[in-house]
């Protein structure tokens, strides 16, 4: 089971330069693709009378969040991962991925993998946005509840995402990657 694989990480790998760098990243993608997202759905509720309830208005969040999340994944990729959604990140540390304090792998992801994430989620978002908002993201669910102070069945965007990235991760270190394949952490990045 990948839960045994598992790293907390060390309190000198908080304080190491490329995790602040990687934690600056993850902030500004995040800001980004709420930037992108939310202010696009208030520039449409400012020009049309009660947009955002059309068809036409789910058509604009989805690809407004997609070209946000595009943007925000490439800008944060090569720092911090580029996961921009804190479920994502737990997923990655549950599967034993990256250390709860910082993702000491590298790498180019190219332009592909972002604009397929984020064309997935609006996607996603066209599909459920009609229902429930299609909130995928926990900390994209936070930001609305706290302006608006509305708590009600809040801890379903959060429970939700973190326990579906946990069992992901599991099942798919288990099932497709199995015990040959994983790399462990190296100890010796810091």
């Amino acid at each position: 089971m990948a839960v045994y694989r598992i790293a907390i990480g060390s309190p000198r790998e908080a304080s190491h330069p490329a995790a602040i760098r990687a934690a600056f990243a993850e902030f500004f993608s995040m800001l980004i693709f709420v930037f992108a997202g939310q202010g696009s759905g208030m520039a449409y509720t400012k020009l049309t009378k009660n947009g955002p309830a059309t068809p036409d208005g789910l058509i604009v969040a989805s690809l407004s969040h997609a070209f946000g999340l595009f943007v925000a994944v490439s800008v944060g990729a090569n720092n911090s991962g580029g996961h921009v959604n804190p479920a994502v990140t737990f997923g990655a540390f549950v599967g034993g991925n990256i250390t709860l304090l910082r993702n000491p792998k590298k790498g180019n992801v190219g332009v592909v993998a972002p604009i397929a994430i984020g064309f997935i989620v609006g996607a996603n978002i066209l599909v459920g946005g009609a229902f429930d908002g299609a909130s995928m993201n926990p900390a994209v669910s936070f930001g609305p509840a706290l302006v608006s102070w509305s708590w009600t069945h809040h801890w379903v965007y959060w429970l939700g995402p973190f326990i579906g990235s946990a069992a992901a991760a599991i099942i798919y270190d288990n099932i497709f990657i199995g015990d040959d394949a994983h790399q462990p952490l190296s100890s010796t990045d810091f």
